[in-house]
């Protein structure tokens, strides 16, 4: 790999630009824990910077008045560009965040059609952005128009570092916006390579702005920036509510995409084998780094025995081991930060009194790189920390109920609100169930499947707004009422 194109500084104003400072951050590959590249560590100035050119092309430049068919060449290019080099790209997701690689062929495939769904969607804004809206005075006609927000502040997690990136960058230049893109700084290559796409696909300059960087630099510069109109970040809890306070002061527009601890209910009579494999789906995919992770199973009395002994025999089959290595299934955990966190949470679940059924230990022939094998928790408490907290890792609670109503409850009780799950061959009781839970997104005999078209996002402390879909666009969009006067005389009730 050519590690060169990753220091070469941040891409403002439709160029690269030497970094304001001289600091850099190691990127580690979290297999081998070796240093990939060390990235110029963007600081104040540079946000300014990029801030700055957004700015002006949103103000001054033709992105925002270009037609939304115009706009959409531009995303069907960087979508066809993504498409090309999808090997590439995901051998650098790979390499930084630690998934396998099927993983990342898909997660980049996905960010492709995520370019290519919002460049029809920029296509429809040409008949759908004003439309005529009735009033009851006929000497008035009312206009209502979608326009697009302005300056987008964008930053994304690392756990699906190009995906997360499409899902912001691609609505915000459907929706006519400009935009600064903050990665993580555990994961910036991919978000680096999509500057270069985005070079190549031709868009004004200034419309797209990248730059890497520490949260507490480049991350809280680009929250505080007054010339940022719009915030949309999906990270922790603790960081959404720190931006949510700081947007308060400008009155920001914001979106944030936050955590869950997202339950899967499962009734006696569903198909013990399609029941594990959406157990484990739900919950080791992508190493359980993911924000909607059904990591709470909750399983009728009945099924509990057999379903527990199938489920261990299952996890402890996953083969371990780098994400570029044939037939494995579970990558490591993304740096050692986060495995520290993983271990302490499997460290107080004991202290508690859970019982570990398997897993909860580093794999005994890796003993490198930052590896845990699939742990699934038993005879925990309703009130313990791992039953009620996120984890981020490849760790499941699994807890019984006696009858639907306590399965409610125990699925609704808790802090987050991002997804759930069930699982019955009875219909209608799926349905009842779906629509008692008190999530955002909602699973029926299946757990984390994701569709650009549908609408992404949670209750309660798990986010505001939406993305993806009609949705996602219109957290760039604003709607501006114009009423127009067409009689002769003036008219108010004060003028006789």
């Amino acid at each position: 790999m050519n590690n060169s194109r990753f220091c070469r500084g941040q891409y403002i104003g439709g160029q690269w630009r030497s970094p304001a400072g001289s600091e850099t951050f190691a990127v580690v590959n979290p297999a081998t824990e070796e240093v990939i590249v060390n990235v110029p560590a963007g600081n104040r100035d540079d946000i300014e910077a990029a801030v700055s050119a957004a700015r002006q092309a949103f103000d001054s430049g033709p992105w925002p008045r270009m037609s939304g068919a115009q706009r959409g060449v531009c995303l069907r290019k960087i979508a066809e560009i993504i498409s090309r080099r999808q090997d590439e790209l995901a051998e650098l997701e790979v390499l930084d965040n630690g998934k396998p690689l099927p993983e990342a062929q898909w997660d980049i495939e996905d960010a492709a059609g995520t370019f290519e769904y919002y460049a029809e969607l920029s296509e429809e804004l040409d008949s759908s952005s004003e439309r005529a809206v009735a009033v009851p005075e006929p000497r008035f006609s009312t206009t209502v128009r979608k326009e697009p927000i302005g300056v987008a502040g964008a930053i994304i997690p690392w756990n699906y570092p190009m995906l997360m990136a499409s899902w912001k960058v691609a609505p915000a230049l459907a929706a006519g916006c400009s935009l600064v893109l903050k990665p993580s700084e555990i994961t910036p290559l991919t978000a680096m390579a999509l500057a270069e796409i985005v070079d190549e696909a031709g868009l004004p300059p200034g419309v797209f702005n990248m730059v890497t960087g520490l949260g507490k630099d480049a991350g809280q510069a680009l929250t505080e920036h007054p010339g940022v109109d719009k915030l949309a970040f999906t990270g922790s809890v603790p960081t959404g509510s720190k931006i949510m306070a700081v947007a308060a002061r400008d009155i920001k527009n914001i979106s944030l995409e936050l955590g869950g601890k997202s339950p899967f209910v499962i009734f006696a009579d569903s198909d013990i084998e399609q029941a594990v494999e959406w157990i484990m789906f739900g919950i080791f995919w992508n190493q359980g780094q993911v924000c909607s992770a059904t990591s709470r199973v909750l399983v009728e009395e009945s099924l509990y025995p057999k379903l527990m002994e199938r489920l261990v025999e299952e996890a402890e089959k996953i083969s371990i081991g780098e994400g570029n290595q044939e037939g494995v299934l579970l990558g490591p955990l993304v740096n050692a930060d986060q495995y520290s966190k993983v271990l302490a949470a499997i460290e107080r679940g004991l202290e508690e009194g859970a019982k570990i059924a398997t897993g909860g230990r580093r794999p005994a022939d890796l003993d490198k790189g930052y590896y845990l094998e699939p742990t699934v928790f038993t005879d925990m408490t309703e009130d313990s920390w791992i039953w009620r907290e996120e984890i981020f890792g490849p760790v499941v609670c699994v807890k019984t109920f006696s009858n639907e109503e306590e399965a409610i409850r125990l699925a609704n009780d808790s802090r987050f609100g991002l997804a759930a799950a069930v699982m019955s061959k009875d219909e209608q009781r799926c349905e009842r169930v779906a629509r008692a839970f008190r999530a955002g997104i909602v699973w029926v005999n299946c757990s984390q499947p994701t569709f650009v078209e549908a609408p992404w996002g949670g209750y309660k402390q798990s986010g505001i707004g939406r993305e993806l879909g009609q949705w996602g666009l219109n957290n760039y969009l604003e709607t501006k009422q114009i009423t127009r006067f067409n009689g002769s005389e003036p008219w108010a009730w004060y003028i006789k």
